[in-house]
């Protein structure tokens, strides 16, 4: 069993890491670009039976700092 999970910075939260994507994107000729936001995706496998509620407790404990991350789980077989 997979589960997948995709953590980003809240909004509001500066993000230099994708404001220097952003940047870098118009100096290689990327015009239109008005915003990055950058996240790591966080792929788990598990034992079968691991519910979401596990996995929701593994990304608040250490996954994800809640305070400025929000996260998104996604299960699968």
């Amino acid at each position: 069993m997979k589960a997948t999970v995709t953590v980003m910075l809240k909004q509001g939260v500066l993000d230099p890491q994708g404001e220097a994507v952003r940047h870098a994107l118009g100096a290689l000729g990327f015009d239109g670009v008005e915003g990055v936001r950058q996240g790591k995706v966080i792929e788990l496998d598990l034992a079968e039976g691991t519910t979401e509620e596990t996995v929701r407790a593994m990304c608040d404990k250490l996954l994800a700092n809640t305070v400025i991350e929000s996260y998104r789980i996604e299960m699968g077989a």
